[in-house]
């Protein structure tokens, strides 16, 4: 049996979950990530992931359908069983997720309820769904954004599920309390990823008008981002719990 860390990053195939499966991998954990449609992305990260010496399971996961999760836990399960000879992993990590850019009177209750389904219903019951799998003593870290504290015009929507997401986790850390489970949130800031379009990164004015909002006076990237939530699972941020985190260089301060 392994006694290596393993964690489930959700939509661990490209931009902040690829480089939290990445630092992980470099501090000596295992890595169960999901992909939504994009196998080869994945398979890049699982083969980076096993040339660090590591060992890594992706699996396919919409994470806005509640009605898959049960199968998705069946996957998980014989994972563990087959790849590390276990029956549970130790953190789970729900990055998995979508922007979305519109003016609050212009928000189409469709676009409302694609972001409920991924940003929160679907953290709420995939956690639920998976916490027999998950060690007493684990870790659940969700990712919100910077957005539930300062608010950008087009981002009402998108915001409003983070704020839920932060308020979740507070109560995760109490009810999970009995088990020595920690939930914390981890809030970035802007970041040069393919998120919302890729806007931030690849649009040179977008990316200096954000840069301009951040008192280290540039654009996040994921590298910023990957390392700070494998810290925050490492054994030295244990006392850390029911916590915001913003890790976004100093934004709107």
């Amino acid at each position: 049996m392994s006694t290596r860390k393993i964690a489930l990053i959700t939509g661990a195939s490209r931009g902040l979950g690829r480089s939290m499966a990445l630092a992980l991998a470099e501090r000596g954990e295992d890595v169960i990530g999901t992909y939504h449609s994009n196998k080869a992305q994945a398979d890049e990260v699982k083969d980076a992931i096993e040339a660090k010496g590591g060992k890594a399971v992706f699996l396919p996961l919409d994470a806005g359908d509640v009605k898959s999760f049960a199968g998705f836990a069946v996957a998980v399960r014989q994972a563990l069983r087959e790849v590390w000879g276990r029956e549970r992993f130790d953190h789970l990590v729900n990055n998995a997720g979508f922007g979305h850019h519109a003016p609050f009177a212009q928000t189409s209750e469709e676009a409302f309820d694609k972001l409920f389904n991924v940003h929160l219903k679907g953290v709420f019951f995939l956690t639920q769904t998976l916490l027999p799998l998950l060690e007493d003593g684990g870790r659940i870290v969700n990712i919100s954004s910077g957005l539930a504290r300062f608010s950008f015009p087009g981002a009402s929507a998108y915001a409003a599920m983070k704020g839920g997401v932060e308020v979740l986790t507070r109560y995760l850390a109490v009810e999970l309390g009995a088990r020595g489970i920690t939930a914390n949130t981890v809030a970035p800031g802007a970041i040069a990823t393919d998120f919302n379009g890729g806007v931030v990164r690849d649009n040179p004015e977008m990316n200096q008008r954000v840069a301009s909002y951040a008192a280290l006076g540039r654009v996040g990237e994921p590298e910023d981002i990957g390392p700070a939530v494998a810290a925050l699972l490492g054994e030295e941020t244990r006392w850390v719990n029911g916590q915001r985190i913003e890790i976004s260089g100093g934004m709107v301060l």
